[in-house]
């Protein structure tokens, strides 16, 4: 039987004798196909993973972290398996043979495991979109993608933070500030300016972090691609204030990472180390920052002490004080107040906290029921026993 496919070309698929129903059933499939526009050349699918996945990064977003980020994931997760083979060779089966692969011969979490899936899953759309592929295997219900484990946030006692505060350096106390006060990253610490404060609005301009690609410290925007404004209180400013009468800022001038014609950036710094040099975070941390748990007795624990813990801080002090979810994701500079909502969920006061406050706004309880209440409770713990006996 020969037939001409939609590139033009004149195909042919031969049948045995007597297969003359099959026949039929064929062409009649191939021009349904045809004139649905959803025919699949046998030809189309002979690309290799590795060079759909070139094309898959040319659509991606070209900031130099996210491009590092998405190398770093397909080179060491996904094309030492999966780069050499023909996507139309790519089935359910292997695909499973890949996730199988990845739980055994990798070091990753769970969650960068499930990154993986979701990029190499992403690069087979674009072969489906392309009409490389008729279905992309990823999306098949006889798959199960690796399930992300999310950790709750438990934010620092107040005692915590003052003991960290109290064990770093002089020149560094200023960045607790600045974290459970600011909520700002890490990258944004060491990229603050005391310029960026509004004294007469009391709010902070977060316009900037310092980031480490390449070999290289340089400037950029905030995550997200988006400067926020973070309101300030006096008492924070004035602890600003006090910190650059001892440590004056420091004019640094570093790359800008952004591709809007701008070469270079030049910030007065806040954090400098004793060199005034800008920080990296990872040469902080291993400086400065775990130091001062040995300095005050405590143990540092990866997935809880770092910077990051700051922000929770200050987060949860939020919460706690009434400040919206959608206020305090605006704060922080999340992409979402469902991320918010994700992270503290469980911070958050439930329907029956809410109920009792109100009530007692009804009915305050007053030092006479307090004790009342207090009596009666002894009254059962002694009786309790008694009873027993």
């Amino acid at each position: 039987m020969r037939f001409t496919d939609p590139d033009g070309d004149e195909r042919s698929k031969s049948f045995p004798d007597g297969q003359l129903a099959l026949a039929r059933k064929f062409k009649t499939k191939m021009e349904n196909d045809l004139y649905a526009g959803i025919y699949i050349s046998p030809r189309a699918g002979d690309v290799s993973f590795a060079d759909l996945s070139v094309i898959y990064r040319q659509g991606r977003s070209q900031d130099e972290s996210s491009k590092a980020s998405l190398t770093n994931i397909f080179d060491n997760q996904i094309l030492p398996f999966l780069g050499g083979k023909r996507i139309r060779n790519i089935d359910v089966a292997v695909v499973r043979q890949w996730k199988l692969w990845l739980a055994e011969h990798s070091d990753i979490s769970v969650n960068y495991q499930a990154d993986a899936w979701m990029t190499a899953s992403a690069t087979l759309d674009v072969a489906v979109e392309a009409r490389l592929l008729g279905t992309n295997p990823f999306r098949s219900r006889l798959l199960c993608p690796p399930r992300r484990v999310f950790h709750r946030v438990t934010p620092w006692p107040a005692a915590k933070l003052r003991a960290i505060k109290q064990a770093l350096p002089d020149r560094y106390k200023i960045a607790v500030a600045l974290g459970a006060g600011l909520g700002l990253r890490p990258g944004e610490v060491f990229a603050f300016s005391p310029e960026s404060i509004d004294r007469a609005k009391l709010t902070y301009n977060c316009d900037r972090q310092i980031v480490y690609r390449n070999g290289i410290l340089a400037f950029k925007l905030p995550k997200g691609h988006k400067s926020r404004t973070i309101p300030m209180t006096r008492a924070i400013i004035r602890m600003i204030d006090d910190y650059t009468a001892a440590f004056p800022p420091c004019a640094v001038t570093l790359p800008w990472a952004e591709q809007d014609r701008i070469l270079t950036q030049t910030v007065n710094l806040l954090i400098t180390d004793t060199k005034d040099r800008p920080w990296r975070g990872s040469t902080w941390g291993q400086r400065v920052w775990k130091p001062a748990f040995d300095q005050a007795g405590l143990s540092y624990q990866r997935q809880q002490d770092g910077m990051q813990a700051l922000r929770h801080f200050y987060a949860s002090h939020l919460l706690a004080q009434g400040v919206t979810i959608k206020e305090i994701a605006a704060y922080l500079g999340h992409s979402s107040e469902a991320f918010t909502l994700k992270i503290y969920v469980h911070l958050t006061l439930t329907s029956y906290d809410r109920a009792r406050i109100a009530i007692d706004t009804m009915f305050p309880p007053t030092p006479t029921r307090r004790r009342m209440a207090g009596n009666h409770s002894r009254r059962i713990k002694t009786a309790g026993p008694s009873r027993q006996r």
